[in-house]
């Protein structure tokens, strides 16, 4: 299976027995549909917890932001919560990874968004055509 999106927080490493490291993030998927019988689109979000076990290294790349394009299997894990409603939660298992887009340095945006300021503040409000 193949799934695209946007991680939502950057990814952290867990250890676990025999020495073992799985990378854990989120996804954020975006999908919008028109509902039959009217003329506006409804926008959805679908929130996906991820697994990666094969190379712990990966995560430093793995941040907010990213887009990423991951293959692998859907797990479920149902559980009963402490006043005994069964509860479940999906997983994606992920086999490999591919990274569209990195995320954005927090630098490079902050530079970024003072030089749109600065270019704003520039502007001399007589030039304006109306």
């Amino acid at each position: 299976m193949e799934i695209t999106g946007r991680i939502t927080k950057d990814a952290t490493v867990h250890k676990v027995a025999n020495d073992k490291q799985v990378v854990n993030f989120s996804i954020a998927i975006n999908d919008s549909y028109k509902p039959k019988g009217s003329s506006e689109y409804k926008e959805i979000v679908t929130y996906i917890d991820c697994s990666y076990w094969l190379n712990a290294k990966s995560a430093q790349w793995l941040k907010k932001g990213a887009l990423v394009q991951l293959f692998g299997r859907i797990g479920l894990s149902v559980y009963a919560s402490s006043d005994g409603r069964a509860l479940g939660t999906l997983t994606f298992h992920i086999n490999n990874l591919k990274i569209l887009v990195f995320a954005k340095k927090v630098q490079d945006a902050e530079n970024t968004q003072s030089s749109t300021t600065q270019q704003k503040t520039m502007e001399d409000p007589d030039d304006l055509p109306f």
